[in-house]
Formats: C-alpha cells, structure tokens, sequence
C-alpha cells in the first residue's frame, strides 16, 4: 500500500514554502501502523572457557545464587557419568535452560580437573545417535521460541574437547510432539 503524496507547486518559491509543511502532512497521514520494537534477547555467556578447569557449582552460566538441577550422563560410554548441570534461576518461562556440560580428565591426566565442554541451550536434551571426538555422542537440544509451538532444534558435535553448534532449524511442534521442521531445498 503507497501513501499518495501531493506534489508541491511548480514555482521554486512556492515549493521552499510549501515542501516542509507538506512532507509533514504526509508523515502524519501515511503513519500506519507503527512497528513493534524489535524482541531482544540477552544470551549470557559462560564465565569460562571450553577446556578449562572448573567446578560445576560456580562455573559455566549461573546466575548470582544458583539453584542447580542435574541431568548427568555418561556421554563418551567410558562408564563414567559427565556433569551436566543448568541453574533454574536462568530458565525462561518456556523452560528453557542453559545446561553447562562438564567432562572428567582421562586415566593419568596430568591435571585431574573436571574440564568444562560448554553449554548447550533448551528445555531438553537428547543423544542423536552420532558421535563426535573422543567417543562423545552427538546431542540435540530444543528450544522453545513460542507458545503457539515454535522451536529451535540445535545439534551439537564434541569437538576439539568442547560441544559446538553444528546445525540449527526452526520446527513447529505438533499436539502428538511431533515435530514439523523445514529442510533446506525441500519442496
């Protein structure tokens, strides 16, 4: 939809005299409807780096006075359990949450420290089947954008002894938790 303007009088002096009063009439008529301010989400970022030594209780992203809940798993299958900790103070509404994952050190590491290997955002996490270096398995995370059943499906691979992103996909979630997701070049 255009906004017709009028056009301001042939004459130089008359268009000085008239331009301004005229642009302001066609501000004020083709107003619409103003824009909604854009949504902005602050991510936090983790207060360590992936490979350092930290302690799952104070590292990765907690808030001031964390409240941690636990999903451990053993994720390389050595027979050990990793530390997969998410503070609830830093879960949105939706339930999503930042799950900071951390890995024990190998048989006769020089410095036996548990390693922080990152942080993976959504409500839950699951094995995809895959895996990345050092035997861990590849993981998949969701997020929930919405109420009306929006989510961003986050994979993630073990690498260079952290989780990084390795896809991501905006799918709609069915009554049945079905998930509708839109591949590239699908027709």
């Amino acid at each position: 939809m255009f906004c017709d303007v009028p056009r301001p009088p042939r004459s130089l002096l008359a268009s000085v005299v008239l331009v301004v009063p005229l642009a302001a009439m066609a501000a004020a008529a083709c107003g619409g409807k103003a824009k909604a301010a854009p949504r902005v989400t602050v991510v936090p970022v983790p207060a360590i780096g992936v490979g350092e030594c930290g302690r799952p209780d104070s590292a990765g992203v907690l808030g001031a006075a964390p409240d941690l809940v636990h999903a451990d798993r053993d994720l390389d299958g050595d027979g050990r359990v990793e530390v997969v900790v998410a503070d609830r103070t830093m879960c949105s509404v939706e339930g999503n949450c930042y799950w900071n994952v951390f890995v024990s050190p190998p048989e006769g590491a020089a410095e036996p420290c548990q390693r922080f290997a990152g942080t993976l955002a959504g409500v839950a996490l699951e094995p995809t089947g895959g895996a990345g270096e050092d035997n861990f398995v590849d993981l998949r995370s969701y997020w929930r954008l919405t109420s009306g059943g929006r989510v961003l499906l986050h994979e993630y691979r073990f690498r260079r002894g952290g989780y990084q992103v390795v896809d991501a996909i905006v799918c709609r979630q069915e009554g049945d938790d079905r998930l509708l997701c839109a591949e590239a070049g699908a027709e």
